[in-house]
């Protein structure tokens, strides 16, 4: 089963309600919950996720339909949405949770000014959507997608420091290796281990993306987490090498890392790349020598193959 981009969907709220009949001229004490869901999604079509006259009409959904997920997620979108006002921030460095600034300037000392686009949040709305996905998710446990929804809002609202949708995604592990749900995702026959673990490996990227030390220590937590349950597991596996090799600058530790992964996938391309650059950096001809063949049986890009079959030839000469 393709795995969808979670992150790049899971914040575009009103999209991912599920489809309507044909707007009902019904009265709203009349009106049923498929009436109320069609409704809504007619004017966040035409208004905006915030627009004129949807918190009235999800005040009357929750009245008729305290308990209709739909209402809960639409509920959690619009207050999520109204609890953020977007703002520029201008810094130094290259990006900002993994993004690339909007606009780039030089000051008078010549030095970076980036503008990036960043939130600032109401804590008190904020708090409202957060109810209403808290009370969504223990209403319907195994909809995983109401999960997302919620952890992407948190990292949203933490922004470099992480700790509650870290704490989140922890306990989100232990639930699924705990109590063995049967995941349900709108649009998908199934969630298995193999998707649930792609799920969670996309999380360890949002963390990696962040960069921020808190970033960095969540990235690592996260993978630990998950190989308590999936120990064999290489993506994870190769995170903690990542860790060590990008944030820590410990080469010998991320190298004993990266071996036990091809121990385990002997084709692991990230981990025989890491192994090279590694090498490379410690300026280790004897350790590139050991990879570099790894790299073009295994690499999936021919220039890259070219290149690694020349760099090896280079290094054989000397």
């Amino acid at each position: 089963m393709k795995i969808v981009k979670i992150l790049s969907t899971a914040l575009l709220w009103g999209a991912l309600l599920l489809g309507g009949s044909v707007f009902s001229n019904a009265s709203a004490q009349e009106m049923t919950q498929q009436e109320y869901l069609t409704r809504y999604n007619l004017l966040v079509e035409r208004l905006g996720q915030t627009g004129v006259g949807i918190e009235t009409l999800i005040n009357k959904w929750e009245t008729a339909f305290p308990e209709d997920e739909n209402m809960l997620v639409a509920k959690f979108s619009y207050y999520f949405e109204k609890s953020r006002s977007p703002k520029a921030i201008v810094l130094t460095q290259a990006k900002y949770l993994g993004n690339a600034p909007l606009l780039s300037l030089k000051d008078s000392l010549g030095v970076d000014q980036n503008y990036f686009q960043d939130y600032e949040f109401d804590d008190e709305t904020f708090g409202i959507a957060t109810s209403a996905i808290d009370k969504a998710i223990s209403l319907y446990p195994l909809r995983i997608d109401l999960r997302f929804y919620k952890v992407s809002a948190l990292f949203e609202y933490e922004k470099e420091s992480p700790d509650m949708a870290l704490s989140f995604l922890k306990g989100m592990a232990d639930y699924n290796a705990q109590s063995k749900p049967k995941w349900e995702y709108p649009g998908y026959d199934s969630i298995g281990s193999e998707e649930f673990t792609s799920f969670m490996q996309e999380y360890c990227v949002v963390f990696y993306k962040i960069g921020s030390p808190a970033g960095w220590e969540a990235f690592k937590s996260l993978s630990e987490k998950m190989l308590q349950y999936f120990p064999k597991n290489p993506l994870f596996m190769t995170n903690i090498g990542s860790y060590y090799l990008a944030y820590k600058k410990d080469n010998k530790a991320a190298l004993k890392q990266y071996n036990a992964v091809l121990k385990v996938k002997p084709d692991d391309y990230t981990a025989i790349k890491n192994c090279v650059l590694l090498a490379r950096s410690s300026k280790d001809t004897k350790l590139e020598k050991k990879y570099l063949p790894m790299l073009i049986k295994y690499t999936p890009n021919e220039n890259e193959k070219a290149q690694a079959q020349g760099r090896l030839l280079t290094l054989n000469s000397k």
